[in-house]
């Protein structure tokens, strides 16, 4: 079975596709995304690689229709790759150099494009799940994209409260959200000349961090040269904090949330990147229990000013004044 099935009561749509429950162990002493495995070419390096597992095809299958009022379903039309950063299997996102992580941006915009031209894909979601704490089974360094054929709920929530704060307030609701930020400064955790990471006040996750742009830009393609340069600091940074927190590879589900790609303006919006590690503190991981999941009402069990400290300390020691 592979298809998306329409949830009437929460207006979603569930991607539904059985055959991805058959999916083999991968051996231990063996690794798909490292040269010499077959799988990918003997040099590379930054790779995008089509997923073997996928939930979403630009050739989907047919769907046999609901004989239903209520139900429907339909085809899984989409895209999903995978983003491999770097040929060394041992390596992060936070240990790639200068040069690499640049690579890795330009193909993270390529990517936004090329998929986002597909008139099938209304979304483009770049995403890293990190860690075997959120079900990852290969440690070499990599992240995910799918190109989805609608806009999932999270990003349309989103949407509707930055339209209807500009509408009211003639000003970008993120923007504000990091003006404020800045003012407050306890949560600030780093910055630099383009991007702030930090802590946000409403955050659900104890180590939850976002990093903002300092100007507008709606998607990642409208980062400019130097603002690449920085993103890729401000990631490196935040992901090898993360690290050195309880010294161990620190696990967490990176999220990029940018404007889809079906053509309507979107030109209140603010791209930015969410942080969401799933652990409360070193030996404890947080999971969304009943009021997470059966209510959406996220319980934070720490404090967001706290948290920030946190990660502020162990970033200077791993960085000083720089």
């Amino acid at each position: 079975m592979y298809e998306l099935r329409w949830n009437p009561v929460l207006k979603w749509w569930v991607m539904v596709s059985s055959e991805r429950q058959n999916r083999p162990l991968t051996p231990k002493d063996y690794c798909p995304f490292c040269p010499g495995s077959g799988k990918v070419p003997e040099e590379y390096g930054v790779l995008s690689y089509d997923n073997d597992w996928p939930i979403l095809s630009p050739l989907p299958p047919e769907v046999t229709p609901v004989n239903s009022s209520i139900f429907k379903n339909a085809k899984s039309y989409g895209k999903c790759e995978v983003i491999l950063y770097s040929p060394e299997h041992n390596s992060s996102l936070g240990e790639l150099s200068d040069e690499n992580i640049e690579k890795l941006i330009d193909l993270w915009v390529d990517k936004y494009i090329e998929l986002g031209n597909r008139n099938f894909i209304k979304y483009v979601f770049i995403f890293e799940n990190r860690g075997e704490e959120v079900g990852v089974t290969i440690t070499h360094p990599h992240g995910q994209i799918y190109g989805f054929p609608f806009i999932p709920k999270k990003i349309e929530v989103e949407l509707s409260s930055c339209k209807e704060y500009y509408e009211e307030e003639k000003k970008n609701l993120y923007l504000e959200i990091l003006k404020e930020e800045l003012n407050q400064e306890i949560r600030i955790v780093d910055e630099n000349e383009s991007f702030v990471t930090f802590v946000p006040y409403f955050a659900d996750y104890p180590y939850q961090v976002f990093i903002v742009p300092r100007k507008q830009r709606l998607s990642i393609d409208e980062l400019n040269g130097e603002e690449k340069i920085q993103l890729g600091k401000s990631l490196k940074r935040i992901v090898t904090t993360y690290d050195h927190l309880f010294e161990r590879a620190f696990p967490y589900m990176m999220c990029f949330h940018q404007k889809p790609t079906d053509g309507k303006d979107y030109s209140y919006y603010q791209f930015h990147i969410e942080f969401y590690p799933p652990l409360r503190n070193e030996k404890t991981q947080k999971f969304n229990a009943s009021s997470e999941t059966g209510s959406w009402t996220h319980g934070n069990p720490t404090s967001p000013e706290e948290k920030a400290e946190e990660l502020r300390k162990t970033m200077k020691k791993l960085y000083g004044d720089e």
